[in-house]
């Protein structure tokens, strides 16, 4: 691999299409605001970064993408778009959580992300524990409660870059859900079952 991977990062978790270039050690953000689409807008917007950076997807050295948490269907979205781009390309996917890229731009080990219904979700790195929803974030995490999604996907480029150069396995990314899904199937057209 080279000492400073081509690397492109995406992420569909919230209510943005989020994409960023890593190219010679810069980084190049795009986000775009929006609360459905993502599944049609993401590879147009992927592939519009690369052109505008005169890059094809042959040059790409790995992917990155968020895994959440978030929005169970963004997540979807992004994690199968990132497994079937490294498979099809034949590099390396990384996936990163919303935690990782907030304890980095935070340098906080405790760190929150935002949750549904105005409330946010702690973690606590140190500890490793699995994230609980709170309503009152504590002192010590409410520095690094919200960054821009930019700024998270620059965040997201560099840590992934340095996993890349570090070598070793790199496991497939895997969406990271904080709850079970709350979808169900309707009560008044019930899935058809076939023979």
């Amino acid at each position: 691999m080279q000492p400073d991977p081509t690397l492109l990062a995406f992420d569909t978790s919230a209510a943005h299409c989020a994409a960023a270039l890593r190219l010679n050690g810069m980084v190049h953000v795009v986000v775009e605001e929006m609360a459905r689409g993502q599944g049609e807008r993401l590879m147009p917007l992927l592939e519009g970064l690369l052109a505008k950076h005169d890059q094809t997807w042959a040059d790409l050295d790995a992917i990155a993408v968020g895994i959440g948490p978030g929005n169970f269907t963004g997540i979807r979205i992004s994690v199968s778009a990132a497994r079937g781009l490294a498979l099809a390309l034949e590099v390396p996917a990384v996936g990163m959580s919303l935690f990782e890229t907030t304890q980095h731009l935070a340098n906080c080990a405790m760190t929150t992300v935002p949750a549904p219904r105005d409330q946010v979700y702690l973690f606590d790195a140190e500890t490793m524990q699995t994230p609980v929803m709170t309503d009152t974030p504590p002192a010590m995490a409410r520095s690094s409660a919200a960054f821009a999604a930019s700024a998270h996907m620059e965040a997201m480029a560099h840590i992934a870059a340095a996993r890349i150069m570090q070598g070793g396995d790199i496991p497939a990314p895997a969406p990271l859900y904080v709850k079970a899904p709350d979808a169900a199937p309707s009560r008044e057209h019930p899935p058809l079952i076939l023979p």
